[in-house]
């Protein structure tokens, strides 16, 4: 049985884990949890842990609605919890990571910031396909997010997954709608920045950022714009790669006549 790893940024307590673990584990895969005990968003690619004597420390848990779910909350972010659970410390590695459900999307360039999608290309640069699963709730959130419109697609993307042969991370985003209303999944490309922009104030002695929506910047057929329009969206992603555009040659042979 094909062994997955489920983390996320939002914590062990987060109702959005619990969601997507459920639609591992119904997709008739092991199931192995294992989340920061606090939050950790924005925590990208980190591997800063909270330690004691070089120890970074984890519990056995049990959430509630899976009871026969291997769960650890782990003192550290989701990239460093992915990264030693590739180096089985959590008994057997994983053969995939999925991560989220994370409350707010992770939409174009500022992807870079998110715990949720670092700890994707964590797992894909450890040689794990990687899922990151992004729920749009906004920035003020009404009511019950609507996990399971994210969910449903988990189940469509896993066999993608299990199929790829290279690392590779997807990453998902679902409008926080109920699932009916979802008008489809589309392949986006990545906006300029993102569902949200970050506003700076500098003054002397502080600088002050403000986080803002920006719909009228979003670009057509990005992530971030079809979202807008009632889509789940989801972009292929590269852990990992060299550029070969740049001549270094040269450079080279200056340094090193």
């Amino acid at each position: 049985m094909t062994r997955v790893l489920v983390t996320n940024d939002d914590g062990i307590d987060s109702p959005g884990i619990a969601c997507l673990a459920t639609a591992v584990r119904d997709a008739g895969l092991e199931v192995l949890l294992a989340a920061p005990i606090a939050e950790a968003s924005g925590s990208s690619a980190s591997i800063t842990a909270h330690e004691k004597d070089g120890r970074v420390y984890l519990e056995e848990r049990e959430l509630p609605d899976l009871p026969a779910v291997e769960t650890y909350a782990v003192a550290a972010p989701p990239a460093l919890i992915t990264l030693i659970a590739t180096r089985g410390a959590f008994g057997e590695p994983p053969e995939l990571v999925l991560s989220g459900i994370n409350r707010g999307a992770n939409t174009g360039h500022a992807i870079l910031h998110s715990g949720t999608v670092g700890a994707a290309l964590t797992g894909a640069a450890n040689g794990r396909p990687a899922l990151a699963v992004s729920l749009d709730v906004g920035l003020a959130p009404a009511g019950t997010p609507h996990w399971e419109s994210s969910a449903r697609f988990v189940r469509d993307l896993i066999p993608v997954l299990r199929r790829v042969t290279v690392p590779v991370v997807l990453n998902l985003n679902t409008p926080d709608i109920p699932a009916d209303e979802v008008r489809g999944l589309r392949h986006a490309s990545l906006a300029s920045f993102g569902m949200v922009q970050t506003n700076f104030e500098v003054d002397s002695g502080y600088v002050r950022m403000e986080v803002v929506d920006e719909t009228s910047l979003h670009e057509p057929g990005t992530d971030a714009a079809l979202l807008i329009e009632g889509y789940a969206t989801v972009t292929a992603i590269s852990p990992i790669f060299e550029v070969s555009q740049v001549d270094l040659d040269g450079v080279l042979e200056r340094v090193n006549p």
